[in-house]
């Protein structure tokens, strides 16, 4: 499961008021339309709910993936997505962990949010649980999201696959991030909002938070390879030791690394991964020189409208006026 862009362009039949049978074929449909294993179908199909999750997660993921790339040659558009999953680029590695931390973000919200059947509020077994519940308030479920996501994902342990195991690793850094982004969260209930009684709850961070911690990630992202440890017989990811100049001794990556194996291409020109950077528009002070790959760019003014001098009426609107300006465009050149 990871993000090839089709599944989002996908509309689903709303779940509108009929009957559980009609909901159920419904609920079937959405998961056909989704590009997924057999077995992930299969547990599509037992978990009502799941395909609209799926689809927010697809979604969420995208909207991420194209905010943090927005300033860069890649830019996680959908042209050649398909071909770029093929290959173990940093921004490979990146689309695996945006992919599986949005899943695992979207799972947890929609148990808290009632949208799934077979599981509700965050369900561990503690004192500020069953308080959270008694005053109205509903935990994120990352606990249910994180064991389902293992079932689902099918994870298992790769021989000597060096790809496969790029590819279970950068999942499970997109599904660490937003483990380590969960925040307890309190509410006061005592007189006049002193916290004499007080409510807490695990709540997941927003995800452009784990979007960008993500980001950070990509930048310092490590190039791996394969090496056998002798000491358990199997096969290791391993890459240059991070604190010596030796390369005798190689060092595993950490489990918040996103690792790659190969150098990405440039994406100045259009290729099967991407349609290239002409036409991009770009900051001059900023990042036309590197966006634009040493071609030049473009400048082009054009008159903007929005909106001005904003004065609250009595007593419920806002009146405003309509105010131009010029501005100024770069795009990098043919």
């Amino acid at each position: 499961f990871s993000l090839t862009g089709k599944e989002a362009l996908t509309h689903f039949p709303s779940l509108g008021p009929s009957t559980s049978s009609a909901q159920g074929k419904v609920h079937m449909k959405q998961c056909d339309l989704l590009k997924l294993s057999r077995k992930q179908k299969r547990l599509c199909r037992r978990e009502p709910g799941l395909a609209e999750t799926l689809r927010d997660a697809i979604r969420l993921g995208i909207m991420e993936c194209q905010y943090q790339f927005r300033t860069e040659r890649w830019n996680c558009s959908l042209e050649g997505r398909t071909s770029l999953l093929k290959r173990g680029f940093k921004e490979t590695a990146f689309l695996y962990a945006v992919s599986s931390a949005a899943l695992t973000h979207s799972l947890a919200r929609a148990c808290s949010a009632g949208r799934m059947e077979r599981c509700t509020c965050d369900d561990s077994p503690d004192l500020e649980n069953r308080k959270a519940w008694q005053w109205g308030v509903c935990g994120d479920n990352l606990k249910y999201s994180t064991k389902f996501l293992k079932k689902f994902l099918g994870q298992k342990r790769i021989g000597k696959d060096l790809r496969a195991k790029v590819d279970i690793h950068n999942t499970n850094v997109g599904i660490k991030a937003v483990k380590n982004g969960l925040k307890t969260t309190c509410k006061c209930h005592g007189v006049s909002g002193s916290c004499a009684v007080r409510t807490c709850w695990k709540q997941l961070s927003p995800f452009h938070e784990i979007g960008r911690l993500l980001k950070l990630r990509y930048d310092d992202a490590v190039k791996v390879f394969s090496t056998t440890n002798d000491a358990v017989g199997h096969s290791e990811l391993a890459g240059p030791q991070r604190h010596s100049h030796s390369p005798k001794h190689p060092a595993s990556p950490r489990s918040t690394d996103l690792v790659y194996v190969e150098d990405s291409p440039s994406f100045c020109r259009p290729s099967k991964y991407s349609l290239g950077t002409a036409g991009r528009t770009c900051s001059r002070e900023g990042n036309c020189d590197s966006m634009c790959c040493g071609r030049g760019y473009n400048t082009q003014s054009r008159l903007v409208t929005f909106s001005c001098h904003c004065q609250v009426q009595w007593c419920c609107y806002v009146e405003c006026q309509q105010c131009m300006q010029e501005e100024v465009v770069y795009s990098c050149k043919q």
